[in-house]
């Protein structure tokens, strides 16, 4: 998959979990569809991205996707894993749970790169969690934690985005 150069001054935002096929393709629906709502397209970029690349090319898993889907989402990214070049490209990279920050850290070549990763949590204000679960081998009430989590954070970061311009 060919990386997106960019010539501008947009925002960029990256969203990371394991596979890139159930919270990080959430992350990055949620989060884009946040971002169209405020009409901030043409100032923030997103995407997502795997520390593996079992799924690469994939869409997100079924159930992510409809559960996206009653809530107004459509998660419709594919698979992709994530590579050093996202620390050149990318402002953020949020990662869903403290292995892929470890994993992504490990690929870091300097302490501004480190500066870049931010577990998702980390925005989070309505809960408590450490970490976003990994939902794959759960059921349907995982998914819904999933959303929530993600919702919340999702509201924050953008929030702590537009300040930064103000």
């Amino acid at each position: 998959m060919q990386l997106p150069l960019f010539n501008d001054h947009k925002v960029k935002v990256l969203f990371v979990c394991l596979g890139n096929i159930c919270r990080s393709p959430a992350a990055e629906g949620i989060f884009k569809k946040m971002v169209a709502d405020n009409e901030l397209g043409d100032s923030i970029y997103v995407d997502s991205a795997g520390t593996s690349g079992w799924h690469e090319g994939e869409l997100p898993d079924d159930r992510m996707r409809m559960h996206g889907q009653r809530r107004g989402y459509d998660f419709c990214s594919r698979s992709r894993k994530f590579k050093y070049r996202d620390f050149e490209l990318f402002d953020y990279i949020i990662v869903m749970d403290e292995d892929n920050y470890r994993n992504v850290k490990k690929i870091a070549k300097s302490e501004k790169d480190v500066a870049k990763i931010h577990l998702m949590t980390d925005f989070s204000d309505k809960y408590s969690h450490a970490h976003v679960p990994d939902p794959y081998y759960g059921g349907s009430s995982g998914f819904e934690l999933v959303m929530d989590l993600l919702e919340d954070a999702c509201e924050n970061l953008l929030n702590k985005i537009k300040k930064s311009w103000a």
